[in-house]
């Protein structure tokens, strides 16, 4: 018989990258009268140190919260889902949601509607979740509350919603106070409209605990002691420690496990338990091969669930051993084997990463959703001693089902200033963008273009020194359309070191004159590695080890101060969107360097040659 479980609630907060769900996740964390004041810290659920640099979540995370009704005095358990807002991790939000049966959709009161909103908002239609709207940040000086409430009904519009969804619920909340009300005119003293929409406005999970079980894998943790760990809801029947259960793979297949031991979420962690029932999102540990999508069965009247769609990758780059002359001398781990073994490691968490294997000995082809996705791997992977060398990214092209070719597309969004909106203009229609509707804000000009995947990598950097960096850019996936033609590469050749040695003063001030620097004096460098960007379109071999020859000759001139401009430092995702075909961008513990790919003048003019043949 189905049942309602009104002692329980699973919801989602899902919004764009920055609109405050984790700050709003902290103040709900702090006055669900849970915890301990000293054990809820800034952004708390961002426990990895790259989304705590980057400000950014990059993993959806689950935390549970027993939260007693005041008028009632009912204790309900509210399993709080706290999702990423960047595009290239919208893979994640999109299994979580199948766990939620609701969900918070966060919008800044300043920034509405971003792309990210539009995708998430789609993304809960799909799962038939009708979202309570929150605006965040009404204390910002520039926020534009009423307007921003327009654009959220307009999409829900735009997005086909029904009469029931259309008619949503809206707060108004600022994360970092702590504050939340019903209405804009009645400031709030506390968070608790939060918890009262939840328990008034999210469907109490619902299933029959006597059925045959059917649990569906959402998301996939990784332990050193115990491996994969499966997390998932459970839509009917029951599940218990030591069962032994069948699980249903993306083929169809069943394959016999057994659940090792069953976990609850309780507070920020988990806790055992023996036994869990549908409507709980529980963690199973032990079951070997469990991977995402999968349906656990009952071992007995195996019932599968439809696997769940893992997105396809969008961008891929060759990962190489590091062959540098400066290879082994700033990290542990250097060789293929070592590549090999932390790639097939992280596909064992991050389920929308692929790995394929090359021609190569040395080489793996490594496809993500997007150049943040595969910069946060390398990043981690660089900080645990990792020496690489990465090509550079390349667009994933699919065929339709009349064998065309076709690419991805971004829908990207600007907000710049009126004065510098031309800039913008041309650096997006030289990249093959088309502009699909235009506002004005306050002096800020507000553009949304559609515009091949291909033509965002290394538009940001460039758009920020058109602006003055003052445009703010964010994109999202669109759709697979045909090619629209060739994207123009990089505007300027670089500067290519001639040599090994020390990088002196005297060398580089003569340089500086041609181009931008990307080293310091006294650094070390090598043949074939990449100082400096070239004023024109060609590239220039140099020798930026040149001494000054010392004589008994006294000059004014010879004797002049050298002043040099401080270097463009490139962080890692500056630096992959900056090189082109022929070159790589050198990853180790300690730095970041550009290089050509070939690093002798004579092997690089050899290449050449039969490239010209070739064509």
């Amino acid at each position: 018989m189905n049942q309602v479980r009104n002692d329980i609630r699973n919801v989602a907060i899902i919004a764009h990258v920055d609109h405050g769900k984790t700050t709003l996740t902290d103040a709900l964390l702090r006055q669900s009268g849970n915890f301990r004041d000293n054990q809820v810290q800034d952004t708390m659920l961002d426990s990895n140190p790259l989304e705590r640099e980057r400000g950014i979540t990059i993993l959806a995370k689950n935390v549970a919260i027993n939260y007693t009704d005041p008028k009632t005095g009912e204790t309900t358990k509210i399993n709080l889902i706290d999702t990423p807002g960047h595009a290239d991790f919208g893979g994640e939000v999109e299994r979580v949601l199948g766990m939620a049966d609701g969900c918070f959709l966060l919008v800044d009161a300043a920034e509405g509607a971003m792309p990210q909103t539009r995708f998430v908002l789609k993304k809960a239609f799909e799962h038939e979740l009708h979202p309570i709207v929150v605006i965040n940040k009404i204390d910002r000086q520039d926020a534009r509350i009423d307007a921003v409430v327009n654009e959220v009904f307009d999409l829900f519009v735009e997005l086909g919603a029904n009469d029931e969804a259309l008619d949503f619920p809206i707060i108004y909340a600022s994360g970092r106070a702590g504050t939340a009300s019903w209405k804009i005119d009645e400031p709030g003293t506390n968070i608790n409209p939060i918890f009262e929409a939840i328990i008034k406005h999210v469907p109490a999970p619902h299933g029959d605990p006597d059925k045959s079980l059917q649990l569906q894998i959402s998301s996939i943790q990784y332990n050193e002691y115990v491996g994969r760990i499966g997390i998932g809801r459970i839509y009917n029947g029951r599940v218990k420690t030591g069962q032994q259960v069948l699980l249903s793979k993306r083929d169809e297949s069943l394959v016999k496990a057994k659940v090792g031991q069953l976990q609850s979420f309780d507070g920020f962690g988990k806790k055992n338990i023996d036994e869990a029932a549908a409507g709980d999102i529980v963690a199973l540990i032990g079951l070997e091969g469990v991977d995402m999508g999968d349906c656990v069965c009952d071992a007995t009247n195996p019932q599968p669930l439809k696997p769940l769609d893992v997105e396809p990758p969008t961008l891929t780059m060759l990962f190489s051993v590091n062959d540098s002359p400066f290879c082994g001398k700033e990290g542990k781990y250097v060789t293929s084997r070592n590549i090999r073994e932390r790639l097939m490691k992280e596909l064992e968490s991050n389920v929308a990463l692929k790995v394929e294997e090359t021609g190569g000995k040395d080489s793996f082809k490594v496809s993500g959703r997007g150049l943040l996705h595969l910069g946060i791997l390398i990043e981690n992977m660089r900080r645990e001693g990792f020496e690489l060398s990465i090509s550079k990214p390349q667009v994933i092209m699919q065929k339709d089902e009349n064998g065309n070719t076709v690419e991805p597309f971004e829908y990207l969004v600007v907000d710049v200033p009126e004065k510098n909106m031309g800039a913008v203009m041309e650096l997006v229609g030289n990249r093959k963008g088309e502009l699909v509707r235009m506002d004005s804000r306050d002096g800020q000009n507000h553009l949304e273009f559609t515009i091949p995947a291909r033509g965002l990598i290394g538009l940001r950097t460039r758009m920020l020194t058109a602006t003055q960096g003052s445009a703010v850019m964010h994109h999202n996936f669109h759709e697979y359309a045909p090619p629209r033609g060739e994207v123009p590469g990089r505007q300027n050749g670089v500067m290519v070191s001639m040599t090994g040695g020390t990088a002196n003063a005297f060398a580089m001030n003569n340089l500086q004159e041609r181009g931008t620097l990307f080293i310091e004096p006294t650094q070390p460098v090598y043949e074939g590695m990449i100082i400096a960007e070239n004023s024109r379109d060609n590239d220039m071999v140099v020798n930026p080890t040149t001494a000054k020859q010392l004589s008994n000759m006294r000059t004014t001139s010879s004797d002049e101060a050298i002043m040099l401009k401080p270097p463009r430092k490139m962080t890692l995702e500056a630096a992959l969107e900056y090189i082109e075909d022929d070159e790589l961008v050198e990853v180790t513990p300690t730095a970041i360097r550009l290089r050509k790919q070939y690093l002798t003048e004579n092997e690089r003019k050899k290449q050449g040659k039969k490239k010209a043949v070739a064509v």
